[in-house]
């Protein structure tokens, strides 16, 4: 039987691109992201749905939501 597989949505930051402005960190509704150690922003995979908020909130566009498998 073949397994159907699912994508879900995730955010992704250009960790090296990043200026670690917390604005993402403070919009998220899941607190998935976390700014480490005032050098860039870092998501938590494993609480990310996905929503997209951090993204359209970064001033430096440097957070993007990719599909992934589930």
């Amino acid at each position: 039987m073949e397994q159907i597989r699912r994508k879900r949505r995730k955010a992704f930051v250009e960790e090296k691109a990043c200026v670690a402005c917390g604005c993402c960190a403070k919009v998220c509704p899941v607190s998935a992201i976390s700014v480490w150690k005032g050098i860039t922003a870092k998501v938590d995979q494993s609480k990310c749905v996905g929503c997209g908020k951090c993204a359209a909130e970064c001033p430096a566009s440097v957070i993007s939501i990719r599909e992934v498998e589930a």
